[in-house]
Parts: structure tokens; C-alpha cells; sequence
């Protein structure tokens, strides 16, 4: 009698405890956590992703979210490593040209159920456009910035050249002739920091109508290097080539290695992504002029590609809901322009895109807004094999080229018959 007591007792417990801790995790086994990998770097983006993330966990008790610091240098490893692994974090900061293979293979939450109207509503279609691979979303799209040109005010005042504003920029061949009116006794009218040369040419070229992957019907992507392609590519080297008005030295080097020569008055001009402002307000001597300027246009106007930042859900993630959520609340508009301030980019956000700390002409915010309905998805954005093509094809080539060790037609050659046996291992 007792042994059937004691058994009896035990199948109650073990009823009981399957009915507290099944379905639902949010009962006495204590809140959801979630896991967010952010690649903010800056101080002051770090701060604003923390403080919000804070802000959440305060008013949210049932769903924590655990801050995860990444690293722009290392993310597309890190995270194929993470998936393959079954350890990927459930929010995933990351931007969209490289979400291509990892929507492909599976390893992101398709978002187009997971999303709330508002969201999808405030956010335009150009910019979807950039998460989004076949049927499917597989980011959002948050953050993004145009490539502009620094230019030193008073060498251009002193100069008398025309300049350009978003209304009435410069076209690629006037730029060129610029920098060579700019130019000499040791000094250069451009420095070109171009370590990494394959993303700014291509996203450049959309201005002169470059395309450079075209789709068939099929859906296989192949690489033409037609006209169109050529003429940024075609006025960089002219540059640093022919006319001497872009530093040779700046070719191989970072954008920020650009900058002390930049402020020790040896280039005019150096064409930067808009954040980078942040580090010339830090750096810069006392009393330097400095100023914004719009890209060069060509025959599609200021028009550019962009590749922006993004937020993923992980497709192994248990809450996916609950990730949206978060998701949500980070990109509300006075957190997205929170977001946008504090890494000096522009926000995706129509509603954000309004606030008046974004039109403001103190650090040239403005002339960067003035650009954000020209920003276009990247040429690259759903190609399939574009890491592999960018790092064993079209850097080197590009490199060379711009360097002068190549002509033309070899950089042709390389980019399309190199280019397009890569590309076909991954459209069988």
C-alpha cells in the first residue's frame, strides 16, 4: 500500500512540474533571454544600443535582452561559425550585402510574417529591397550612409571653383578636371582611400547607369562590364594615372589613413562614407574648414548604391516573436534617430528622416539627408557568391587597374571570365 501511495505521489509530481514548465518558458522557470549581437563600434553608438537595450529590459520583465559586443572585422565568420554551430544569437546586427548566402542557406527567419505594419510601412521599398532575397525578408534595414566628399573649405574657396551642392553637383567629368585644376607643387586634388576598392566602385557607378550584374530570366546572375561600368572606374584612374591629381599613396589605404594628410593640406578632397565626420570633428586641428560635399553625378544623377545596416533573427532562434519585438521597439522613430546619431548615419526611416537634428547644417547633416532618397540597393545585394568574387577577383583586379599595372581590357577580362566561373558554383 505504501509502495502504491509513493508511486502514485510521484506520477502527480511529475504531471505538476510538466504542466509548469511546458509550452511557455516565461512561468517559474524564469523570463525569456535573448540573445543581441550589436556591431556598434563608436562610443557613442555603443552607449545609445546599451541604453536602449536597458530601456527595454526595464519595461519588458517577461523578455530580457542580453547585450552581445561583435566586430565589423570578423562578423561573416563569426556567424557562419555561430549557425553551423547551433549557438547563433537571436537578433543579429550585420549589413545587408552580406546576408546574401545566409538568407540562401537557411540560416535566417524569413520576416515577412514576424513584422509589424508600422515597421514595414515606415520604411521604403528601396530599402527593402536590400534584405530581401527571393520571396523572403531577412533583415531590416536600419541604417545607411552615402559616399561623399570631405573637402577642405578654404583650398576651395582660395581656388574659385564652382561648389556643387545636392541640387547642382558636380558630373564625373568635371570632378576630374577639378582635382587637376586643384593639384600640384606636392599637392593633389583627391586622395582615393581605396584598400577596399570593390564596394565604392560599384556602388559609385550606379550614378553612370553601371550595373554590372545583370539577372537573366533563369534568375543566374552574370557580370557584364559594359560602358556604363567604366566610367568611375575609368575617372579614378585617369586620376592617379594621367592627370597626377589623386595621390598614388592613398590607393592601398583605409579611409581613415587618409586623414592627417587631409588635414596637413597635401589633398583637397577625399571621398568618405558620411560617418566619417565623426572622426574629422575629433581629429581635426583647430580652426580647420572643412565641409560636405555630394558625390560626382552622372547620367542617372546622384543616384548610389548602399549597403545598410541590418537586423536578423536567427532561423534555430525559440522566439522569434519575441525577437521581432525587440526588433520593433529598437527602430521606433526617436530610436532609430538615436541609432542615426549616434553612429553619424542616416536613418532608414521616413518618420525619423524628419527630425530636425538631422537638418541641421552644424557638421553638414543636412547635404547628407538631402541624399537619402537617391540611396539605391547595391548592385552586389542578392548575389550569390559576391564575398568570394569581391575578395579573389575584383579586389586584386581593381587594385591593379587603379594602380596603373593593368589596362582596361585586362580589368574586363578579369572581372567578367574570372568573375563568372566563381558566380557559376553557385547557381547550379
Amino acid at each position: 500500500m505504501r509502495t502504491r501511495l509513493l508511486s502514485t505521489l510521484i506520477v502527480v509530481l511529475a504531471l505538476l512540474l510538466a504542466g509548469c514548465t511546458g509550452g511557455d518558458d516565461r512561468g517559474s522557470a524564469g523570463p525569456i533571454t535573448l540573445r543581441f549581437q550589436s556591431l556598434a563600434w563608436q562610443e557613442e553608438s555603443v552607449e545609445v544600443n546599451k541604453e536602449l537595450v536597458k530601456e527595454w529590459n526595464d519595461t519588458h520583465p517577461d523578455v530580457e535582452v542580453e547585450y552581445v559586443q561583435g566586430s565589423w572585422d570578423s562578423v561573416h565568420d563569426q556567424l557562419l561559425t555561430s549557425f553551423e554551430g547551433g549557438e547563433a544569437p537571436d537578433i543579429i546586427h550585420d549589413a545587408s550585402d552580406d546576408l546574401a548566402d545566409f538568407a540562401y542557406g537557411g540560416y535566417l527567419a524569413d520576416l515577412t510574417d514576424l513584422l509589424p505594419e508600422r515597421l514595414r510601412s515606415d520604411i521604403p521599398r528601396r530599402s527593402w529591397e536590400t534584405a530581401t532575397f527571393g520571396d523572403g525578408i531577412y533583415g531590416v534595414p536600419f541604417l545607411q550612409e552615402p559616399r561623399v566628399l570631405i573637402a577642405n573649405a578654404k583650398w576651395l574657396e582660395e581656388s574659385g571653383v564652382r561648389v556643387p551642392t545636392p541640387e547642382r553637383p558636380w558630373s564625373w567629368a568635371e570632378f576630374r578636371k577639378i582635382t587637376e585644376r586643384l593639384s600640384g607643387d606636392g599637392r593633389y586634388g583627391v586622395a582615393w582611400p581605396l584598400k577596399e576598392p570593390v564596394s565604392a566602385t560599384l556602388n559609385l557607378s550606379l550614378s553612370a547607369g553601371g550595373q554590372l550584374f545583370h539577372r537573366g530570366a533563369d534568375g543566374k546572375v552574370t557580370i557584364r562590364f559594359g560602358p556604363d561600368d567604366q566610367v568611375v572606374p575609368r575617372t579614378i584612374h585617369g586620376q592617379a594615372n594621367d592627370d597626377r591629381s589623386a595621390s598614388p599613396t592613398t590607393l592601398g589605404s583605409g579611409g581613415s589613413d587618409t586623414l592627417p594628410g587631409f588635414f596637413g593640406g597635401r589633398y583637397a578632397m577625399v571621398p568618405l562614407g558620411f560617418s566619417y565626420r565623426q572622426q574629422i570633428v575629433q581629429q581635426a586641428p583647430k580652426g580647420f574648414d572643412w565641409q560636405v560635399l555630394p558625390a560626382p553625378a552622372g547620367a542617372d544623377g546622384l543616384t548610389q548604391g548602399v549597403s545598410p545596416q541590418t537586423l536578423s533573427i536567427a532561423e534555430d532562434s525559440p522566439h522569434q516573436r519575441e525577437a521581432a519585438e525587440f526588433i520593433d521597439f529598437l527602430l521606433r522613430p526617436k530610436n532609430m534617430v538615436r541609432l542615426a546619431l549616434g553612429d553619424w548615419m542616416l536613418p532608414t526611416g521616413t518618420e525619423a528622416l524628419k527630425a530636425p537634428a538631422l537638418h541641421t547644417t552644424e557638421n553638414d547633416w543636412a547635404t547628407g539627408t538631402a541624399l537619402a532618397a537617391h540611396l539605391r540597393s547595391a548592385p552586389a545585394q542578392s548575389v550569390r557568391g559576391y564575398p568570394e568574387w569581391k575578395d579573389k577577383v575584383a579586389t586584386p583586379a581593381f587594385q591593379e587597374y587603379y594602380s596603373g599595372a593593368i589596362g582596361l581590357r585586362e580589368l574586363r577580362a578579369r572581372l567578367e571570365d574570372d568573375g563568372n566561373l566563381v558566380l557559376a558554383r553557385y547557381q547550379r
